[in-house]
C-alpha cells in the first residue's frame, strides 16, 4: 500500500542534483500548500543524496507561495564529514507574470543535517516531559474542512482546554496540545517529521482570530524515530508583537520520547 504522504512526496532525480515532484492540493491551507509539506519534500531530496544518513535538523525560508504544481528541487553539497552531511536545497516553480511571461522563480532555501542514524554516546539530563492530554477518547476531534485540506488528511484530537477555538471558545493562551497520526493509517517516521511540524493550526488562534498567519521560516530539530501510534504534540507562542510571533513545538511518541522540536517564525499582521 501507498500511503498519500509518501506518494505526495516522492521526487525524481532527473540530472544530477536535480529532483521533480509534483506538489499536490491534499496538503492545503487555503490555496497555499502547507510549508511542512514542502519541507519534508525538500526533506526527502536532500537525503536521496546522502545516504545512509538521517535527518537531524532542516531550516526552510519561504519566499513566495507554493502553487499546486511540478516542482524542481536543486539539491547542492554544503559539506559531508564522517558524522555530519550538510546540503542546501532551493523550491523552485514555473511562475507567469502579470503579462504571461513564465519564468522560474525560487519558492523556498532549505538548509538540512544529517547524520549517523544511531544514537551518540553522551550525557543525559531531560527536564521535559509530554504534554498532559486526556485519553484519545476524551479529547476534541478536529474538525476536517475542505477549505483546509490538510485537516483531512489527520486524525487530530485536541486537550478539551486547548480545542474549543473552533466554536468560538477561545482559551486565551496561545498553546494547542493533540494527540495526532495519519488518517490512512501511516506510521510516524524521520520523514514524516518536518509535516507534522507545521500540521495544527497556529496557537494563536486560541488568543485572536487571524486570517493568514503566514510561515516566514520554519526550523525542525529531529531528536529520535518515532515508535508506532499516537503522537503527543504541543505548540504554543509566548512572543506575540511587532506584527510576528513564534510558535515553538514538540512532538512526542507513543514511547514517551521526545522525537522533535520546532521553532518558526510567522506573520501576524492584519493586512
Amino acid at each position: 500500500m501507498t500511503y498519500e504522504f509518501d506518494a505526495d512526496t516522492a521526487v525524481v532525480e532527473v540530472e544530477p542534483g536535480i529532483f521533480r515532484g509534483n506538489v499536490h492540493d491534499r496538503w492545503n491551507v487555503g490555496p497555499v500548500p502547507n510549508g511542512g509539506y514542502l519541507l519534508a519534500m525538500a526533506a526527502r531530496a536532500i537525503g536521496a543524496k546522502l545516504p545512509g544518513r538521517e535527518l537531524r535538523t532542516i531550516t526552510a525560508h519561504y519566499l513566495r507561495p507554493a502553487r499546486c504544481a511540478p516542482i524542481e528541487i536543486e539539491v547542492e553539497p554544503v559539506k559531508e564529514g564522517r558524522t555530519y552531511a550538510t546540503a542546501m536545497a532551493r523550491l523552485i516553480q514555473e511562475v507567469a507574470d502579470a503579462d504571461g511571461v513564465v519564468a522560474k522563480r525560487e519558492h523556498a532555501r532549505v538548509l538540512a543535517t544529517f547524520a549517523s542514524p544511531d544514537a551518540r554516546p553522551g550525557p543525559e539530563h531531560v527536564r521535559g516531559t509530554p504534554p498532559e492530554l486526556p485519553p484519545v477518547e476524551e479529547c476534541l476531534r478536529g474538525p476536517m474542512t475542505d477549505a483546509v485540506a490538510i485537516t483531512h488528511r489527520f486524525d487530530t484530537r485536541y486537550a478539551p482546554e486547548t480545542g474549543g477555538f473552533f466554536a468560538g471558545n477561545l482559551s486565551g493562551r496561545a498553546e494547542l496540545r493533540a494527540w495526532v497520526r495519519f488518517v490512512d493509517g501511516r506510521e510516524p517516521d524521520v520523514d514524516a517529521l518536518p509535516l507534522i511540524a507545521d500540521a495544527l493550526p497556529p496557537p494563536i488562534l486560541n488568543v485572536t482570530t487571524f486570517r493568514w498567519v503566514p510561515t516566514i521560516e520554519l526550523t525542525v530539530h529531529v531528536r529520535a524515530r518515532p515508535a508506532p501510534g499516537w503522537l503527543r504534540c504541543k505548540f504554543e507562542s509566548r512572543f506575540v508583537f511587532g506584527g510576528y510571533l513564534e510558535a515553538d513545538g514538540e512532538i512526542w511518541d507513543s514511547a514517551g520520547n521526545l522525537v522533535a522540536q520546532s521553532r518558526q517564525l510567522m506573520s501576524a499582521g492584519t493586512e
